[in-house]
């Protein structure tokens, strides 16, 4: 017999009903069944085609299934478990690409694994550190393991040439584009390799009203409940039950602009621009998802561009509110804190002391209420920029220290907060590099790492990075490690090289654990002194012994140079002696001597005068 879509579900609903199944938890809108199709479904009494042959041979007897043993899975978090505590970075040089273990005690790198032609173009570790992807023609793959990488899974998407991870790792995105404008964008399951949605269009489907990568924002911290991406006056947010709009509609935002999410709960900050000349101001909207209500808005006046910053837990937003003055010929800057995690949202405002001073950059502290600028106004440009460091306590936005004309241009803080790295990386600032210490607001050190262009902390605040690529140099490219209050500990040079990235760490400990243990350091310090001093010993044996290797090496030398001047002054004496007999009878040598008459003169002389 044949029977309809809407037929089937209603047999289901029947059958479960006869076995007592609860399928109240069953989101039927999500099953998707042609409207228009009919399904044959073959019964007993319909046995015209039915033969005895056709049916599964059941044996008599039961006997019970092999029970195959079991093989765990290769434990992909085994490096984060590594006895010395050290991080993995991997570098790309040339057609190879090496990862490396960072010994820094031992003023090394370690290699874990290498490989010529692993990527076809970059590679990019996942979020919580778990996967290294490569990107290839036909499309992506991912690679993890105890001890070595093995490929764990791939994803068919031909010509890719962009990918990303959502913060847990759950889904991957990937982009591709080809020569008839057509651009697609995947979402996989990491896990089983399905594709979960995709979408096809124009690259103005996919970059309207704002940047183009990345097409999808992740939003709900590391649970990848929700994505979002904006488009013409709307902004269509997804939930990953579904993958489809939430309540099967786009927010609808008038001259959206931008957007941005809580690196830690499901809220959205969307900001409109002023439009009509200022007749309709311009605002930031806070939006709770999945309810799509607004938690809070501000209003803003004479505004020519805002810029917003999350901090790392969520706990504040900052804008960075551009304004026109009154005449409209310049502008200045001011920022409008929100403390996202107290009632009602309140809204700290504070504005430079000198508010006509140009913001550069801007940071917060990771998991603090600190944060960093650095501003200035063009003409301070040659002698460098102001930074200034602020905190927001008891609802107040206070300065702690303003450093002057700085030769920096970029903020990079510590993942453990309290550390920054001052950074000079624009042209006329010769890779200046200040490290400096926030809690105690001085300058630990400076140095300089002439035509750098990356610096990276480690995921564990203790080391920085910093690298220069042959995409803009290829004089000097490599990278070099250095602690975090700025001694140099080694440096590897590289040809061609093109890419240098920590691998990124799980966050295991709590806030509480994290206090408990800054309070009794002391005592988690004994066992670490001991290995310290071991390992300082250890270094300057080797030390000792490189120093001794090299004084034996010179003494050979000159042993060696030695033994040679002696023989070849045998030589020379043997030469000359030679000589001397070969030329026993010596050649006299005869002179003519010749008179010639030049010039002939008289003079008189006065005999008595």
């Amino acid at each position: 017999m044949a029977i309809m879509a809407d037929e089937i579900v209603e047999h289901i609903r029947a059958e479960a009903a006869h076995l007592n199944i609860d399928l109240s938890s069953v989101d039927w809108n999500s099953i998707k069944l042609p409207p228009n199709e009919d399904f044959g479904i073959k019964s007993d009494d319909d046995d015209d085609d039915f033969n005895e042959e056709d049916s599964l041979e059941v044996p008599d007897e039961w006997t019970p299934p092999e029970i195959k043993p079991y093989t765990p899975e290769e434990n992909l978090q085994q490096w984060l478990i590594n006895e010395k505590g050290k991080d993995q970075f991997v570098i790309r040089a040339g057609s190879e690409t090496e990862i490396m273990w960072n010994d820094a005690r031992q003023l090394k790198a370690d290699s874990v694994d290498k490989r010529p032609f692993w990527t076809e173009s970059f590679v990019q570790w996942s979020p919580l550190g778990t996967y290294l992807a490569t990107v290839h023609q036909q499309g992506a793959a991912v690679w993890g393991g105890a001890t070595t990488f093995n490929r764990l899974r791939c994803y068919a998407h031909p010509q890719v040439k962009l990918i990303e991870f959502s913060p847990g790792e759950k889904y991957l995105v990937t982009y591709s584009s080809s020569h008839d404008e057509k651009h697609r964008v995947n979402i996989f399951d990491v896990r089983t390799e399905k594709v979960m949605r995709d979408f096809e269009g124009s690259g103005n489907d996919f970059a309207d009203g704002g940047d183009f990568w990345p097409v999808f924002r992740w939003g709900g911290g590391i649970e990848d409940k929700y994505f979002a991406r904006m488009g013409k006056n709307v902004l269509y947010v997804y939930e990953t039950k579904t993958f489809r709009l939430i309540n099967k509609n786009p927010i609808k935002v008038a001259n959206i602009e931008d957007f941005s999410w809580s690196p830690t709960d499901p809220i959205l900050a969307a900001y409109v621009p002023e439009v009509s000349g200022g007749n309709q101001p311009a605002r930031v909207s806070l939006f709770q998802i999945p309810s799509k209500q607004v938690m809070r808005q501000k209003i803003l006046y004479n505004v020519n561009d805002c810029k917003m910053y999350w901090q790392s837990n969520g706990e504040y937003l900052a804008v960075k509110v551009e304004r026109y003055t009154k005449t409209k010929k310049s502008t200045y800057t001011g920022f409008e804190i929100f403390r996202i995690k107290e009632g009602d949202i309140p809204i700290d405002a504070f504005e430079l002391d000198n508010k006509n001073d140009k913001v550069i950059s801007f940071a917060w502290e990771p998991k603090g209420q600190r944060f960093a600028v650095i501003h200035g106004g063009g003409q301070f440009y040659p002698r460098g920029f102001d930074v200034s460091f602020y905190t927001v306590k008891g609802g107040k936005v206070s300065k702690l220290k303003t450093l002057y004309q700085k030769q920096a241009d970029a903020l990079f803080w510590s993942p453990g907060g309290r550390f920054i790295v001052l950074g000079g990386l624009r042209k006329g600032f010769n890779r200046q590099l200040e490290f400096y210490d926030v809690d105690d607001l001085k300058t630990m050190a400076t140095a300089e790492h002439f035509m750098s262009t990356d610096i990276q902390w480690d995921p564990s605040g203790r080391y920085v990075a910093t690298s220069v690529t042959s995409v803009h140099h290829e004089m000097e490219s490599g990278f070099t490690i250095w602690s975090f209050y700025g001694k140099l500990l080694y440096c590897v040079l590289k040809d061609h090289f093109f890419q240098f990235l920590w691998r990124p760490r799980w966050q295991f400990l709590s806030p509480e654990k994290e206090e408990e243990i800054a309070r009794n350091m002391k005592e988690y310090s004994k066992k670490y002194d001991i290995e310290d001093d071991e390992i300082s010993v250890l270094l300057r044996e080797q030390d000792h012994e490189k120093r001794k290797e090299l004084k034996e090496e010179w003494e050979r030398w000159v042993k060696e140079w030695n033994r040679m001047h002696e023989q070849e002054k045998m030589e020379r004496q043997m030469l000359i002696r030679d000589d001397a007999e070969a030329t026993d009878v010596e050649e006299e040598e005869e002179y003519d001597e010749v008179e010639q008459l030049l010039d002939v003169s008289e003079e008189l002389l006065d005999v008595f005068p």
